[in-house]
């Protein structure tokens, strides 16, 4: 179809007196082109107007498209059931052209930030070899909105407790914290709510007032209004994993370091400036850091097992064999995995990665002398009593000891606990007697006992066991 241009000036040309082959020939169009516009007499193209197979059925068209939960495809196939024949990328486009489930774009518009204004923090997850197995990890950035200074770091998860750590070694690379912290929805910083009517977790609010920043969400489906920090996730995919080979997440987070500060060199034809020279302009407007900054750390409530450890997202950490069955505090760092009890420190160990299954023994924490020797469990307090309460009670405890390959506590446990409940006479006899033929398990050893004390310890309904008898 010719444009408004061109068909104006076949009229021009018309009126001028010229044939219908010379204006053809001037402007390299078919006569018969000339011929139509001439008789139009109109320079606007017409519209163009095509009749659509579908136009008959469009209420049809619109009831099952509610019916099928917008499914285009499930549209087709009950209408072919219906009879109607209509091509798919017929009726596809029809909806298209009638605004049947398509909703309207809307511009975007550009964002202008002043230095110190805005930084913007998100998560993405990755896919990345590592250590030569492919492990799909967190990518955390942070983005200062006016000059374009990027800090990014990979963890295995992330929460509030990566957050913070994250944030606070970002923070500390920049010297200083935007006024305000843009973030999607996510739960890791937002407590409820969603947008302007966002309120953040109360550590996370108690976090930025710390570094003199508050913490704030966009829309959502306003995706835009973080584009600053999503961009570069990308970039971090296609630019810095490939042809790099990582022996651990720490040695990853190292590279990742070093990329971002030669990255902030480079020219942005966007900004006609490189990140690194803008900076020296946004920092003077950042918010200080704080003269002192704690380390970030998870409060974790454990309990000493009998093995002398605490355990931790599945790794075992040493504690003094003082604290066995004690509660104790363990402050989580990001590289150390520190042991409170009553507010002092008992042990401090470096962190093993999550899920490692891992055991880290401190051998200072292993009291020479404390298990006896050829048993590798320590000696309990009930063990002590029973030993001490009668020799028939001491010999048991020794053959359980060697049949139950060095991990006899639970049997030991048992057994005291038949020392509470039962008379101790009668249970001297029933072990005696179960010693002298080699008897050890304890519930033949309670069922005996509980025949030994049946008439005298429990009050037995006579009648009803003659009656059973007769019958």
């Amino acid at each position: 179809m010719l444009d408004s241009q061109t068909r104006a000036a076949i009229l021009q040309l018309k009126e001028r007196g010229h044939s219908v082959l010379a204006i053809a020939e001037a402007l390299q169009i078919s006569p018969n082109t000339v011929r139509d516009v001439i008789e139009q007499g109109v320079a606007e193209a017409p519209p163009l107007e095509r009749p659509s197979c579908a136009d008959p059925h469009r209420e049809r068209i619109v009831e099952l498209y509610a019916a099928c939960r917008g499914n285009l495809v499930r549209v087709h196939e009950e209408l072919a059931a219906l009879g109607v024949s209509i091509p798919y990328s017929t009726l596809t486009g029809f909806c298209r052209r009638e605004g049947i489930g398509v909703l309207p774009k809307k511009r975007t518009g550009e964002y202008h930030f002043d230095p110190g204004e805005e930084m913007q923090h998100d998560t993405s997850p990755h896919k990345v070899l590592v250590g030569g197995k492919q492990l799909l990890v967190q990518c955390a950035s942070l983005v200062l909105c006016f000059s374009r200074m990027l800090f990014a770091q990979v963890y295995p998860t992330f929460n509030r407790f990566y957050c913070k750590v994250f944030l606070t070694e970002a923070l500390k690379r920049f010297l200083g914290a935007a006024r305000r912290c843009m973030v999607d929805n996510t739960s890791v910083v937002i407590a409820s709510g969603a947008g302007k009517n966002a309120i953040p977790a109360p550590e996370m609010k108690a976090f930025g007032d710390r570094f003199g920043f508050e913490f704030a969400a966009h829309e959502k489906g306003d995706a835009n209004r973080s584009a600053r920090v999503e961009g570069p996730f990308y970039y971090i995919e296609r630019n810095f994993y490939p042809g790099r080979t990582f022996a651990d997440l720490a040695d990853l987070n190292l590279q990742l370091v070093d990329w971002c500060e030669q990255k902030s060199h480079r020219f942005l034809r966007e900004l006609k400036s490189r990140p690194i020279d803008l900076y020296q302009t946004e920092r003077l407007h950042l918010e200080p850091l704080p003269i002192f900054i704690p380390e970030v750390y998870a409060l974790h409530s454990r309990v000493v097992n009998l093995e002398g450890n605490v355990q931790l997202h599945t790794n075992r950490y040493s504690a003094p064999d003082e604290l066995l069955g004690r509660q104790v505090q363990v402050r989580e760092a990001i590289d150390k995995v520190r042991v409170y009890y009553k507010h002092e420190l008992v042990a401090e160990h470096g962190r093993m990665p999550e899920g490692a299954w891992e055991r880290v023994v401190d051998k200072n924490h292993r009291t020479p002398g404390r298990r006896p020797t050829g048993q590798g469990t320590p000696v309990l307090p009930e063990e002590k009593t029973l030993r001490a309460a009668a020799p028939e009670l001491d010999e048991l405890i020794t053959r359980l000891r060697k049949q139950s390959h060095g991990k006899p506590l639970w049997q030991i446990r048992k057994l005291y606990r038949f020392y509470l409940d039962y008379p101790t006479d009668c249970l001297r006899r029933v072990v005696r007697r179960a010693l002298q033929f080699g008897l050890t398990d304890l519930d033949r050893i309670e069922r005996m006992t509980l025949r030994q004390i049946a008439g005298d310890f429990f009050r037995l309904d006579t009648a009803n066991r003659e009656e059973d008898c007769d019958e």
